[in-house]
Order: C-alpha cells, then structure tokens, then sequence
C-alpha cells in the first residue's frame, strides 16, 4: 500500500512540537538578534527547497543536490526578496531590513556584499517569520519570489 505525504496530519506545528519534548520557552521576538534570525531562516528556507525538490518523487542525489545549490545562494534569495518587497507588510519589511542592515562578520563565497546582504535580510524574515508560527507565511512568500522560474 502506498502512503502519502500530508502536512495536516500534524496536530501541532513543527515548532511547537520541538518546544514541548525539549521543554524550550521562547523569548520576546524583538529580542532575537537579526543574524540570528537569518541563521534559523537559512534552515527553514533550505528545507523548504529540499522538500520542492525530494516530495514530488524518487530523483538522483547528485541531480537533487545541484538543483538546491542553484535555489540556496545568496544571488538567488537577493533576487527572490526583489520580487517580494511590494507584497511584504510593514512589520516584514522592518524584519528584513534589520537583517539586510546588520554588520556580518563572514562574506559569501559565490556573491557580491550586496547580494548577500539582501540574502541575510531574506533569511532573518524568514526565521522570524518562522519562530512566529506563520508557516503558510513562509511557503506563500518562498512560492510568490519562485514565480516565473523554471524548477
């Protein structure tokens, strides 16, 4: 018998889930500091890419690997948060310039300091967004800076 794969199967979402069975309390979301909102949304936003790409059906590793690597980089999130800023609210425009803004202390491999910046903004929204519990959020927002691309 085959099983399917279904996101509302989970009663509680995967936060949540993680808090109660490692007995963890959050902190005030202001508190968080910009890189370390972009630290968590790096995770989110890849695991969001690797479910794109693993969850429609069996491929290669090596093919599934090279077509993340093309999604997951600073040069491509500094284009998707492009498509973005119109439809983001204010308070996920502030979010995204604090950690657009914030003094990095390490440099992106394949990637200007602009792009990058732009990348780490991405990514501090999407772990604030994240640690808020606004997972459709996030999908609605990795998915409108998708559009027009081929995948």
């Amino acid at each position: 018998m085959e099983q399917s794969i279904k996101g509302d199967n989970l009663s509680e979402d995967f936060l949540s889930i993680i808090k109660k069975e490692f007995e963890l309390e959050g902190v005030d979301l202001r508190l968080y500091s910009p890189l370390s909102l972009a630290f968590l949304g790096d995770c989110v936003y890849d695991l969001v890419i690797r479910s794109l790409l693993v969850v429609p059906g069996k491929r290669k590793v090596e093919s599934l690997h090279k077509e993340k690597s093309r999604m997951v980089n600073a040069t491509a999130q500094a284009q998707y948060i492009k498509k973005l800023k119109d439809v983001l609210t204010d308070e996920e425009m502030e979010i995204f310039k604090t950690g657009r803004n914030t003094k990095v202390h390490s440099k992106a491999k394949n990637a200007g300091i602009g792009d990058y910046h732009n990348a780490t903004g991405y990514e501090a929204l999407l772990g604030y967004l994240y640690l808020k519990g606004e997972n459709e959020r996030i999908v609605e927002l990795v998915k409108l800076s998708m559009e027009d691309e081929e995948r």
